[in-house]
């Protein structure tokens, strides 16, 4: 199927739901049960948002592997490509995908999956701006963190020895990106879902 930017990918990160291994912070409102159904529920809606436009080239990087058999439903149900994530840690697992894909593609961008506020024209603007020469774009999140980071180099700088977790990621990489004289384009900030409320929130809005 052509796509507006066939000279791009999204990359969304993505672990298996496994129960007490994804969206613990839901529990103990939710079993594990119903939080690792929550994920694939998240996932999902993650996808059909990817797919609402015909937008670029779409990987799911899998975690630990592509093996589970969630990953294999959902590479059954969308035009996807299944990859698998390596690195110690978050950051360096980022910057492996960014590498690869911008070995292939001008322009990556790389997203979680449990972004309800994350529209599909948010990845229009995202990928345009890219486009348009910035070196950088990204998405904050409400809690500090992001969303969404795009790039049309390998930026190492950004992910590298970074405390993940905490509310202090986007100042930081917004700091790096600064002393690392990267042109960054911000979106408008999101919301994920990370804790119950957040759940309840995202729940509210599919009534």
């Amino acid at each position: 199927m052509p796509t507006l930017y066939p000279d791009s990918v999204l990359l969304i990160f993505c672990k298996a739901p496994i129960p007490g291994q994804v969206k613990t912070r839901l529990q103990p409102a939710l079993s594990a049960e119903q939080a690792a159904a929550a994920h694939r529920q998240l996932t999902y809606m993650t996808l059909d948002r990817a797919f609402q436009q015909p937008l670029c080239e779409v990987e799911l990087h899998c975690a630990p592997d592509a093996g589970h058999s969630f990953f294999q439903d959902c590479a059954w149900r969308y035009p996807l490509t299944l990859k698998g994530q390596s690195g110690a840690d978050l950051g360096e697992r980022m910057h492996h995908a960014f590498a690869d894909a911008l070995s292939r593609y001008r322009h990556a961008l790389l997203m979680g999956c449990d972004c309800p506020s994350l529209s599909s024209d948010d990845l229009l603007r995202a990928l345009a701006v890219l486009r348009e020469g910035h070196d950088a774009v990204i998405a904050p999140a409400d809690d500090g963190g992001y969303v969404l980071i795009g790039l049309n180099k390998t930026q190492p700088g950004l992910f590298s020895d970074m405390s993940w977790g905490h509310d202090e990621v986007m100042a930081a990489t917004r700091s790096r990106a600064n002393e690392m004289g990267l042109n960054l384009y911000e979106l408008d900030s999101q919301w994920d879902v990370d804790t119950y409320s957040d759940w309840l929130r995202y729940s509210a809005n599919q009534e």
